[in-house]
């Protein structure tokens, strides 16, 4: 009975406890076959909420956390611009990765930012940053086609390119994008919100930012668009290359009314305007890269003097967006250019044939004109400040100098007899044509270039003193061949630059300079952080400097150098050429304007000089040949319109020597007796020209120097083996029939009579090699035209 009792007891407690319920309640216990599988209400509420509030608390958090970081460097970075020397028109660009140029936002129309809203999101300035009626279509979107599609508004795009520097279309990146529009849109005001955007904005053309997009499409500044260019513009940012007009007019066409209706819309465009609109014709574009052509050698040049001479980096140069005004002068520029396309200049030349000419400012050392070679993309070697040629004669003026510093005057006398020998030189000098010049004048010696009076006139003042001369006036030290006995023949190799730079000593009265290309650099704001400038010092004395400039003007006047009289003012140069004639030059200055023309031909392998090839009709090139007429057409050009101004007079003038007798072959021990003609420091007039008369090839010696001073032109002779008879003319130099200024020295080549026939008594030699015949182009020497 107990024992019933108390399982009956149990029993009860057991069955009144209530059931355990399950985490997952299903089936649910009590409802219908197909009810208890389905969630109940509670169940759905409280799983949305707790989804809502973890949602809720991620977004919280990811906002709290998001901060507004520094502009990405991509978006903020800007090409440098390099301007001429008037500071208005653009040379080039030192382009980075984004051809970009930023503008105040003052500086953006209205009408710009107006049709960038119609076009890219019309409720831009009511928006919190973001449009969740844009997200949800395109996450719509996304979903129906697969496809990534943004749906951002302008605050978001200018988030994406302005602070990370690239685009996304992922859900994670859409969703970070979102949360730094919103805090934009909070912190910033819409106006510098749409101004940085439409500065960063990709608008095709390879430009980014409408002041560059403004130039690519209608060739003008941003400020200057009008409503229909702006539309136009800002119609096809979704898709540039794709909608740009020269590929796509009619989707262009279709984009420019979408963004002038959405103004109208907006109520930025008069409806009565906009009936009055026509679709904007764009300028052809032309892919360039801003390197190509001749133009692209100087902003190298520009960028390594940047470099080497302020703080500024080359990344700097490619991000800042400074301002750098160059020396180079548009004009003197252009005419350089001009000069170098001229086929009938270089006719028949080698492809070879390299010419470098520069032009420098001789008062302050600002390098006016430079062509370093045609087009810079397709060869990055500079002519005029990296190659190197023999510089000939051309440095005969620094031997002319160092004798003047050591007392002797322009009459003094020196031995210009042909095929001399001398101590230091392995080969005889000879002189160009085999002139034998005889006992002549400092003067006479520099204006008709003669190389064996030169040469004794180093050796007498020793080599080191024309070394030092060279030095002082602007070549660098390391120049090879300076100390040698030839260096006054233009052994050593220099840059055209390097003379050019020499020359502007002479031309400025011995004021040195250093050559330079950057006049000054401009930060955005207009803030000038550097000005670049080259300090005078004194060289030489402006007295010996008078009577150098004299000496080479009469180079100019008599000499190899005239056809330079054809710019009809005061000139000064020298011409030179190298041994073999493998480099020829006309280093020439007016009073304002130092210009070197070196011409050089490269051999077959690339790197070795080689002779240059005749052409336009020279038998050979010489420094009075192609680099004269080169220098003359430029310099012609470069000076058109510009003042004729006289070189400073001399103080201290010397007599002119004219030789009282013509020079032979045979030299004499003693100078002949001074001439007492009274000397002028202006070019005594004479009439233009005179010609050569026919008949002397075949005459007789008197006869021909007869004929030649009746023509009102001095005789040169020059002995030289022949079949003919001894005394019989057998060359003429320049031709029979050609015309030459009055006074000009002809060359008369007589017959010296027949090889002499070698002695039948003497026993041959043991080597029956015959010696080789005296050269006019000896080892380590340079050779030059009359």
């Amino acid at each position: 009975m107990g024992s019933s009792t108390k399982r009956s007891a149990t029993t009860s407690r057991t069955a009144a406890r209530p059931a355990k319920r399950r985490f997952v309640n299903y089936p649910r216990a009590g409802k219908g076959s197909v009810r208890r599988w389905l969630p109940s209400w509670r169940f759905l509420l409280g799983s949305f909420l707790f989804v809502l509030a973890v949602v809720v608390g991620v977004v919280v958090t990811a906002y709290a956390t998001t901060t507004i970081p520094e502009p990405a460097s991509i978006a903020v970075s800007q090409t440098t611009t390099v301007y001429y020397s008037d500071g208005k028109t653009v040379m080039g660009r030192f382009v980075d990765e984004a051809n970009r140029e930023l503008i105040p936002a003052e500086e953006i129309p209205q009408v710009v930012r107006d049709a960038i809203v119609a076009a890219e999101d019309r409720s831009f300035y009511e928006n919190a940053g973001i449009s969740v009626p844009g997200m949800a279509r395109a996450f719509w979107t996304n979903l129906r086609h697969g496809t990534r599609q943004g749906g951002s508004t302008i605050t978001q795009q200018y988030a994406e390119r302005y602070y990370t520097s690239g685009t996304t279309s992922d859900y994670v990146g859409k969703f970070k994008e979102a949360l730094l529009a919103v805090k934009l849109a909070q912190k910033e005001d819409k106006d510098e919100i749409l101004a940085n955007y439409i500065n960063t904005i990709y608008f095709g053309r390879g430009t980014n930012g409408i002041q560059t997009a403004a130039r690519a499409y209608f060739g003008i500044d941003a400020k200057d668009l009008d409503v229909s260019q702006a539309a136009l513009i800002a119609g096809i940012i979704p898709s540039p290359t794709k909608w740009d007009p020269r590929f796509d007019p009619e989707k262009a066409k279709e984009r420019w009314n979408y963004v002038l209706d959405g103004m109208v819309l907006l109520g930025t465009l008069d409806p009565a305007e906009r009936t009055t609109l026509e679709f904007p014709e764009t300028k052809e574009f032309k892919q360039s890269n801003t390197l190509s052509g001749p133009k692209g050698y100087i902003l190298d040049e520009v960028r390594k003097e940047i470099v080497k001479k302020t703080p500024f980096t080359t990344e700097e140069l490619d991000t800042a967006g400074f301002k750098v005004v160059t020396t180079i002068d548009v004009d003197d520029q252009k005419a350089v250019q001009a000069t170098m396309k001229k086929k009938e200049l270089f006719e028949g030349s080698s492809k070879r044939m390299q010419t470098a000419v520069v032009s420098v400012d001789p008062t302050s050392g600002a390098i006016r004109a430079m062509y370093g070679g045609k087009d810079y993309v397709k060869v990055q070697r500079n002519r005029v400040t990296q190659d190197k040629a023999q510089a000939g004669s051309t440095f005969k003026p620094f031997t002319l100098v160092a004798a003047l510093e050591a007392g002797k005057t322009l009459d003094y006398r020196l031995n210009g007899s042909n095929m001399r020998k001398f101590e230091g030189i392995k080969d005889p000098v000879g002189n160009f044509a085999n002139g034998n010049w005889g006992w002549i004048s400092l003067l006479k010696a520099t204006e008709q270039s003669v190389n064996t009076a030169y040469v004794d006139l180093n050796l007498q003042l020793g080599p080191e003193a024309t070394r030092d001369v060279a030095l002082r006036a602007g070549i660098p030290s390391e120049t090879d061949s300076l100390d040698v006995a030839s260096n006054v023949l233009g052994v050593s190799s220099v840059r055209a630059l390097d003379m050019a730079a020499a020359y502007s000593t002479f031309a400025a009265e011995g004021m040195r300079t250093e050559p330079y290309l950057v006049q000054s650099i401009s930060e955005l704001n207009g803030d000038q952080v550097y000005e670049g400038g080259s300090v005078p010092k004194r060289a030489f004395d402006a007295d010996i400097m008078a009577d150098t400039t004299y000496a080479l003007t009469q180079v100019v006047e008599k000499g190899s150098g005239q056809t330079a009289k054809a710019l009809d003012r005061p000139v000064a140069g020298k011409t030179g050429t190298s041994n073999s004639n493998r480099s020829a030059w006309f280093v020439g200055y007016t009073p304002q304007l130092v210009t070197a023309v070196a011409m050089y031909q490269i051999g077959e392998d690339g790197i070795k000089a080689d002779r240059i090839k005749p052409f336009r009709g020279y038998t050979e090139i010489t420094g009075g040949s192609a680099p004269l007429d080169v220098w003359t057409d430029y310099m012609t050009a470069a000076l058109d319109g510009e003042p004729v101004m006289e070189f400073p007079e001399r103080t201290k003038p010397v007599v002119k020597s004219t030789p009282t007798q013509t020079p032979t072959a045979t030299e004499t021990e003693e100078p002949t007796k001074e001439p007492t003609e009274k000397p002028t420091n202006e070019p005594t007039q004479e009439p233009d020209n005179a010609t050569v008369p026919g008949g002397l090839v075949g005459a007789d010696e008197a006869s021909a120097r007869k004929a030649l001073r009746d023509a009102g032109l001095e005789p040169v002779i020059s002995y030289q083996e022949s079949e003919q008879p001894k005394g019989t003319v057998v060359a003429v130099q320049p031709g029979e029939g050609t015309q030459v200024p009055v006074k000009s020295s002809i060359v008369l080549v007589v017959s010296s009579g027949p090889p002499a026939k070698p002695d039948p008594t003497t026993p041959p030699p043991a080597d029956p090699t015959p010696p080789a015949a005296p050269t006019t182009e000896p080892a380590q020497q340079s050779r030059e035209e009359d």
